[in-house]
This record gives structure tokens, sequence and C-alpha cells, in this order.
């Protein structure tokens, strides 16, 4: 072999090497890329929930400590009344009867 083709034979293999050093093995640069991307979206997330978290909890404290929106839930939401004297009345409409 000349020695021409021993650099040329080596300069191969250390090309490839340094190839699999960058872009193989589990972890190569375009995973570790993807791997940032995801990380990012992740975080975003996680943010996202964290707002969701804090407007849940001001809307548990609104509940529990203002009696008023309490009751307008519980009359809205739920159909409830308020002592003897309301009534509740619900209509239905009649399906069954052909126009």
């Amino acid at each position: 072999m000349t020695p021409l083709m021993k650099r040329v034979v080596w300069g191969a293999g250390v090309l490839a090497v340094l190839v699999y050093a960058i872009e193989g093995g589990e972890y190569g640069t375009s995973d570790l890329l993807t791997q940032r991307d995801r990380k990012a979206a992740m975080a975003h997330n996680v943010d996202l929930l964290a707002d969701d978290v804090d407007s849940l909890r001001a809307e548990l404290k609104s509940v529990t400590s203002d009696p008023v929106r309490l009751e307008r839930m519980a009359r809205e939401e739920w159909g409830m009344v308020r002592g003897e004297k309301e009534l509740l009345y619900r209509m239905r409409a009649d399906t069954s009867r052909a126009p």
C-alpha cells in the first residue's frame, strides 16, 4: 500500500469517527436539537397550565369568600332557590305533538 493510499484510508477513518461522534449514537446532534424543541414546547405548556391553576385558585377563593356569588352560581347552575317563599317552575317543551 502506498503512503498516499494509507493517508486516504486514515483520513476516511478519522472522518467516519468524527461523523459518528457528532451524529451517531443514541444522542446525536439532531436528537439533541429535537429534544431542545420538545423541552421548550413542554415549558410553554407548563406555563399555560400554571396560569390555569392561578385562575382556578382565584375562582375558588372568590366562590368560597363571596356569598353573593355563591348564591348566584347555585341559582344559575343548579336551579336552587332560597327560603320557602320562592317556587321554581321548569317548563318543558312538548315535542310529542306535531304542529
